[in-house]
C-alpha cells in the first residue's frame, strides 16, 4: 500500500500542472486576442510625425475597422485616446475623464448632439497633441452625462491644422510659425 501514494500523489501533481499549464495558454492566448482587437479599434496607437520642412510636421492615421480615425494623443500632459469628429463644433470631454485632466468646469452651455440636447461646460485645454502636432488653448466642451473613454477631437483643434483623407489614411498637417 505505501507505493500506491506516492504514485497518486504524483498523478495528482502532474493533474495538476497539466491544467496550470492550460490555464497559462489560455490566458497568452486572451492577452494575445485583447492586443489584435485593441490594435483593430485604433491603429494609431503608436503614432509617428514627419517633418515636411522645418516649419511643416505631418501625422498619417489610419482608419479603424469600423471606418474612424482614432489615435492616442496628449491633453495636458496625459496620454487620452482621440476619435477625430468633424461633425463635433469643439473637443468633448466626458466628466469622469475632466476630473482626471484636472480640467475645471466653465460657464454651462446647452450643446446639440447625435442624443439630443444636454448641458455641458467650457473648457479650455492648455495643450493637445496628436504626434508631434501640437495646439496650446483649446476650446472644449465637459459631457458629465458621458461614459465612454474616449475624447471626440473636434473642430475647434481639427480648423487649425490642414486634414486630407485619402481612402483608409487620414492625413493632418500643422504649418508652424517660423520663429
Amino acid at each position: 500500500m505505501p507505493a500506491l501514494k506516492p504514485r497518486n500523489s504524483n498523478a495528482k501533481m502532474g493533474l495538476g500542472m497539466l491544467l496550470a499549464m492550460w490555464l497559462l495558454i489560455f490566458a497568452l492566448l486572451a492577452w494575445f486576442f485583447s492586443g489584435v482587437l485593441d490594435h483593430q479599434n485604433n491603429p494609431n496607437q503608436t503614432v509617428s510625425s514627419q517633418y515636411l520642412s522645418d516649419q511643416v510636421v505631418e501625422v498619417v492615421l489610419q482608419r479603424n475597422r469600423y471606418g474612424h480615425y482614432l489615435s492616442t494623443g496628449i491633453i495636458n500632459k496625459k496620454t487620452v485616446e482621440f476619435m477625430l469628429d468633424t461633425g463635433a463644433s469643439g473637443v468633448v470631454v466626458p466628466g469622469y475623464l475632466a476630473a482626471e485632466l484636472g480640467l475645471k468646469k466653465g460657464q454651462p452651455v446647452m450643446a446639440r448632439t447625435a442624443n439630443g440636447t444636454i448641458k455641458a461646460y467650457s473648457a479650455r485645454l492648455d495643450r493637445v497633441s496628436i504626434g508631434d502636432i501640437s495646439l496650446q488653448d483649446v476650446k472644449a466642451l465637459i459631457n458629465p452625462d458621458e461614459k465612454s473613454e474616449i475624447i471626440l477631437l473636434g473642430m475647434s483643434f481639427l480648423k487649425q491644422i490642414e486634414f486630407t483623407q485619402r481612402g483608409d489614411t487620414l492625413i493632418l498637417r500643422q504649418y508652424l510659425k517660423p520663429r
